[in-house]
């Protein structure tokens, strides 16, 4: 699922005059819109914070509840003398534009509220948070990765590799910003496995990419151990010879889609098979 298939409208009704008293005003440059959320009618980007792994407290009805994950905060505002809106009406908007979703409001008050959706295999934590009657704030987890549904497959993996020499290895997963293999990977390292064993001729390297979120030095590091990882497993767990990999880390430097969206970051986010 793309991210402009999940986007929201928020609308509200304005005066005519609105869309002249805003014209002057810009977005915050390097800001845009969450992809899952679109702003409330005549409000630019005042500022914008993201972090690709950070953890937010959200009220619930049961108290407070601390999530880790990528946290996006985008701060929006109304220009001067534009018309005013109160903060239950900023809240309402986005409750009832999650709610027509299937999300779930957590909390509802005066000052703010607090949301949660899945969508794909996200599960994406929302805050509002009116402040003045001119101005809001959105922070936004991405919770880590539910449970993987599409895995490898022997034979496409070794169909790839026929074809062009590569191949991703799907559903191998991590938590955000850490190399540790998550134990709903072990199907896929299975079928890694039975290809390897399959083609005892196979030499590869395993390579492991990011996204652009962070440095560039700290991500070449990411890869380089989630490749590891994924050699150390398929070496201790399943009977591959370690002479027949050598894990690689490129980073970023890689990408098959843009860094722009989501969409595209999770698709940078990966592991692959490369023969040698």
């Amino acid at each position: 699922m793309t991210r402009c298939a999940w986007h929201i409208a928020v609308v509200v009704v304005l005066a005519a005059s609105m869309s002249q008293v805003v014209a002057a005003q810009t977005d915050r440059e390097g800001c845009a819109d969450y992809p899952l959320l679109s702003r409330l009618d005549g409000f630019y980007i005042e500022g914008c914070k993201d972090q690709p792994f950070s953890s937010h407290d959200f009220n619930t009805d049961d108290g407070k509840v601390t999530v880790e994950g990528h946290w996006t905060s985008v701060s929006y505002r109304r220009p001067n003398g534009a018309p005013e809106m109160s903060g239950v009406e900023m809240i309402r908007n986005y409750v009832d534009a999650v709610e027509a979703i299937g999300g779930d409001v957590l909390s509802e008050g005066r000052y703010s509220a607090s949301m949660r959706v899945v969508v794909g295999d996200r599960e994406i934590w929302i805050e509002v948070s009116p402040y003045g009657t001119r101005a809001y704030r959105l922070d936004i987890i991405e919770k880590q990765a539910m449970e993987q549904q599409v895995v490898a497959d022997a034979d496409a993996l070794l169909a790839d590799l026929n074809r062009v020499g590569h191949t991703v290895l799907r559903g191998i997963l991590f938590d955000t910003d850490k190399a540790v293999i998550k134990p709903e990977s072990s199907a896929a390292l299975a079928e890694i496995a039975a290809l390897l064993k399959r083609d005892p001729g196979i030499e590869a390297f395993v390579v492991g990419h990011t996204d652009m979120s962070g440095s560039v030095e700290h991500n070449l590091e990411l890869s380089s151990r989630r490749a590891a990882a994924v050699v150390d497993a398929l070496v201790a767990d399943y009977g591959i010879s370690d002479d027949r990999l050598t894990p690689h880390g490129v980073g970023p430097f890689a990408p098959v889609a843009s860094n722009a969206n989501e969409a595209g970051r999770e698709l940078n986010r990966r592991v692959e098979l490369v023969v040698q």
